[in-house]
């Protein structure tokens, strides 16, 4: 492994040899998850958690219907458990399907999410690495995760498991319900897998590429990240990775709403924007459209993210690639990538510490104190 000049960079740089290790630990671990007859229960599935859960959970949900041809939505920690219409929940015996994530289970909203889910009727499960934290004590069914220590960065390895945890479900869910042919779920598996190697040799220049543009993107004033679809939580986590790493402004939009209102922000020439845009993507008109706008038209400092690189060429924008894929959700596994490195190497360049080192402002959040030790409501 390249010894990248900060964890964060050195994260990603690990992750080819962590998806196959998680890949031979998780894939035996999703088969027993639920059993069969629960697996064909299901009439509706609710994907929840809280950060880098939250955005992993966007990434899947149309990977989740399209598997396994069962309604699948995405609702935050928060409203699952302040907001959602009880309605919803128990509606039917063991339904809807509430799944959790979080790699640390200590987080308080997602556990008072799943202890409202399941006291209503709901059928809970958790993927998490600690089974006796608050979310593993309340739920019916675990995955468990095992992630290998590294040095602490911004979450990025703890992102890839939560991806391929979720991504082995449906998968499986698919398979067990008959939506394909077990040869047909092996292929869908093998191309998870796949993406491992081709991470491995397009990283090096990835990450010179980064690089080179953190170098000439540290002063920009605000950071703006944009796509549609599942490329929209790539996008959502690479603000997210922006304010944990360096706290700059960032914001994220999806792809039609760009064009709506961020387009009409000053100063173009100081905010780096970043497109998200999968080369098989049924957005990719309007994101070439977008594209043309922003950079050519405006003069934005543009960066498009996409394994179809070759479609942006001659807009006047810079264009990194990421491993095509078979089957368009194993790219989730590795489109994230540059948006670490980019996280990773401003952070370095502007001398700053991760989460602001939880000092002065930030105290309060040290030890994650400000999610984990939050009074727990269940109605």
């Amino acid at each position: 492994m390249k010894q990248a000049s900060n964890a964060m960079c050195r994260q990603v740089w690990s992750l080819p040899e962590l998806l196959r290790q998680q890949y031979e630990y998780l894939e035996p671990e999703c088969r027993k998850a639920l059993t069969t007859p629960e697996i064909f229960s299901i009439q509706r599935i609710v994907l929840t958690g809280c950060g880098d859960s939250h955005a992993a959970a966007m990434a899947v949900r149309y990977t989740f219907e399209k598997l396994t041809g069962i309604p699948t939505e995405v609702v935050p920690a928060i409203e699952l458990s302040r907001y959602y219409s009880e309605n919803q929940l128990g509606f039917a015996p063991n339904n809807p399907l509430v799944i959790a994530v979080s790699n640390s289970g200590g987080i308080a909203r997602v556990s008072e999410a799943i202890q409202r889910a399941a006291a209503h009727g709901a059928f809970t499960l958790g993927v998490t690495g600690k089974p006796d934290s608050l979310l593993g004590r309340h739920v019916r069914r675990i995955l468990p995760l095992s992630i290998p220590p590294f040095e602490s960065a911004p979450g990025t390895r703890s992102y890839l498991v939560s991806l391929l945890s979720l991504l082995l479900l449906a998968i499986r869910f698919g398979e067990v319900r008959g939506r394909y042919t077990m040869d047909q779920a092996m292929a869908y598996r093998a191309d998870l897998l796949e993406q491992a190697d081709a991470l491995e040799r397009m990283l090096p220049d990835m990450d010179a590429q980064i690089r080179e543009l953190a170098a000439a993107w540290k002063d920009m004033d605000a950071f703006d990240f944009i796509g549609a679809g599942p490329d929209y939580a790539a996008a959502w986590f690479g603000q997210a990775k922006i304010y944990e790493a360096c706290g700059k402004y960032a914001m994220c939009i999806n792809t039609e709403e760009w064009l709506h209102m961020n387009f009409f922000m000053k100063n173009v020439d100081r905010i780096g924007t970043v497109l998200v845009c999968e080369g098989d993507s049924p957005a990719l008109s309007r994101a070439l459209e977008l594209a043309g706008h922003a950079a050519r038209d405006m003069g934005r400092p543009l960066l498009v993210v996409t394994s179809g690189g070759d479609r942006f060429g001659g807009l006047g924008c810079g264009v990194v690639r990421t491993p095509v894929s078979r089957y368009s959700q194993s790219g989730l596994l590795t489109q994230f990538a540059p948006m670490c490195l980019l996280a990773g190497y401003l952070g370095e360049f502007l001398g700053e510490e991760d989460g602001r080192g939880c000092k002065g402002p930030w105290q309060f959040a040290e030890g994650g104190r400000g999610i984990t030790q939050s009074e727990i409501i269940v109605k």
